[in-house]
């Protein structure tokens, strides 16, 4: 049953009646479109050189009639054995020159069919047999012509006409192959693209576990020396309480040893990162001293009420404005730069925008520093934006919550 469908669907497609079709079936009836094509111009062409053969006064009827409907009967496999079709034709042209006769003497629909299978043998065999054979064809008429002294100028008429749509179908068959490759080659270099912005989501991933280890951390820290003090404090008759703090303080030591070999672990190549001091925005004015010193001005203004942010958000807004900044620094060229902190109720907005050349990719490009942006602000949350601005230049709008918001 699956089979009848799918040959009533392959029939409706040839039709050109339905659309709603897989991409193999689409390919299939592309296929049979020229196997029908193909079939309908080999006979086609036997039919009216049959005709031309059998009312004309052509010389060995019988022979000419049987050798060129070998000719354009072959045509109905020429897309699928060139060689064979081309090679063919050829011995045919070879023999009508040595015992029927000349070419401009045949039927015309003959030596169309002559030019067809050339054409084809140069456009759909492998070049390096498609080559052989030609060349072959081409030493094998040019053999008979010089034994029977045929006047140059048919022979040149003949070899334009039967030899050039063999050339012009291996310089057909060159360029479709150049396109493969270019198409695979564009395929490649999407596929590295991917891969390398794969990689970079799971490195700046990795730098922000890293940096979040240090919040974790210092938050367990702050748990296991409040329960020490308060348990070594407790008076003698709340034995309960005291117990029930010695466990925070002994599950959270052991937590937080476990934790200090993780971070090892996953810092055991980042020592810089290790030994930095925790981000802030508070050293955003050093930063910007930084970025002026290595030849890119910043200007810092900081709107509204500043007030401490949870430490996750405090570093993710910290690394934002930096990798923004390091942009700028490489791509802006000439520019200067102004960084805009606004503390609002419930979240903060932080703008970096440059005067620079503005950005050759479309706006909300996929580079790995703006990744890493992205990721930094979706782990909280927030909303990020970039883009080239209207007055020149670009710009880099965050958005992110005062405080740490589950998923």
């Amino acid at each position: 049953m699956s089979r009848l469908t799918s040959a009533v669907r392959r029939v409706w497609c040839l039709a050109g009646m339905m659309r709603s079709v897989s991409s193999q079936e689409r390919t299939v009836c592309r296929v049979t479109r020229r196997g029908w094509l193909d079939l309908g111009i080999a006979v086609a062409l036997t039919a009216a050189s049959q005709a031309e053969i059998w009312t004309g006064d052509l010389h060995h009827v019988v022979a000419a009639a049987l050798t060129t409907a070998a000719v354009t009967l072959g045509l109905a496999g020429r897309r699928r054995h060139p060689a064979v079709v081309g090679g063919l034709a050829l011995t045919v042209l070879c023999l009508h020159q040595l015992v029927i006769g000349d070419v401009e003497h045949e039927s015309a629909f003959a030596v169309l069919a002559l030019v067809v299978a050339t054409f084809s043998l140069g456009a759909y065999a492998r070049s390096r047999t498609a080559m052989v054979v030609g060349a072959a064809g081409v030493l094998a008429f040019a053999l008979i012509a010089v034994t029977k002294a045929k006047p140059i100028g048919d022979v040149t008429f003949v070899a334009v006409v039967l030899f050039a749509p063999w050339v012009a179908g291996l310089e057909l068959h060159r360029r479709g192959r150049r396109v493969l490759q270019l198409e695979e080659q564009a395929r490649d270099l999407g596929e590295q693209a991917e891969q390398r912005a794969r990689a970079a989501v799971d490195e700046e991933r990795a730098r922000i576990a890293r940096e979040l280890h240090d919040v974790v951390a210092h938050a367990m820290s702050v748990i296991v020396v409040q329960a020490g003090a308060e348990r070594h404090v407790l008076p003698a008759e709340a034995e309960s309480t005291r117990a029930v703090l010695e466990t925070i303080e002994r599950t959270g030591r052991q937590g937080l040893g476990e934790m200090r070999r993780l971070l090892g672990m996953m810092r055991s190549d980042d020592t810089q990162l290790a030994l930095a001091p925790q981000p802030s925005l508070t050293y955003l004015p050093d930063l910007c001293e930084q970025m002026t010193a290595a030849g890119l001005p910043v200007e810092l203004d900081i709107a509204g009420n500043p007030v401490p942010l949870a430490p996750g958000v405090d570093v993710s807004a910290y690394r934002i404005v930096q990798e923004a900044l390091t942009n700028a620094l490489k791509h802006a060229g000439p520019a200067r730069a102004r960084v805009r902190v606004t503390y609002r109720d419930a979240d903060i907005d932080i703008e970096i925008a440059d005067d620079g050349r503005g950005a050759a990719a479309p706006p909300n490009g996929s580079g790995h520093g703006l990744v890493g942006m992205r990721e930094r602000a979706s782990v909280y949350g927030g909303e990020l934006h970039t883009g080239n601005r209207a007055a020149g230049g670009y710009a880099v709008r965050v958005r992110l919550p005062m405080t740490s918001v589950l998923p």
